[in-house]
């Protein structure tokens, strides 16, 4: 896995074959983040990165200059790589949480200015994500959220929907607040 931008430009961390992750390409991680870029000013944005995985993007918005994320990953192996991939980068802004993604979006009590989720392209409940996002006002005015998914879901339908990007295989919805 390699950081694309920012402070750890260039950065590899070597992930373990045994995680089952399905981290975002470098080619679609490179291209959301440009979109991104123009969009938000990294270092006035606060993140939560959901169904974290590796934590390639939290590690790619810490890189940039986010001054507070939090990624939430429920894979205890998952969790432990984040934890000590963040240790080795002395990535202090990076706050890891062990919980399940849902659960942890119903207990925020404040929101964000950008959210990204990459859940598993075929977790059941996916089309609740945005719902949930928009209802519980988790992201701030002028913020963004980011649902990254396959080619079998459109996301154009829903409130505060503003594009889709394709790199690939792989989907972005964007929506703005």
């Amino acid at each position: 896995m390699r950081i694309i931008g920012g402070k750890y430009r260039s950065r590899r961390i070597q992930v373990p074959p045994n995680l089952k992750a399905r981290p975002t390409t470098d080619f679609a991680r490179e291209g959301i983040f440009n979109v991104l870029g123009n969009l938000l000013v990294w270092e006035e944005t606060s993140a939560l990165d959901l169904f974290s995985g590796t934590g390639s993007i939290a590690f790619e918005l810490v890189s940039r200059g986010s001054p507070r994320v939090v990624c939430v990953e429920q894979n205890q192996s998952h969790f432990d790589f984040i934890c000590r991939s963040k240790e080795v980068l002395g990535a202090k802004e990076l706050f890891p949480v062990r919980a399940d993604a849902f659960r942890y979006l119903h207990s925020l009590k404040l929101p964000f200015d950008f959210i990204f989720a990459d859940p598993p392209y075929d977790l059941p409940d996916m089309e609740k994500i945005p719902d949930i996002v928009l209802q519980r006002q988790l992201v701030c005015g002028g913020g963004f959220f980011v649902l990254e998914h396959s080619g079998k879901h459109s996301f154009s339908h829903f409130p505060c929907f503003r594009e889709e990007r394709r790199y690939g295989n792989v989907r972005f919805s964007l929506f703005a607040y």
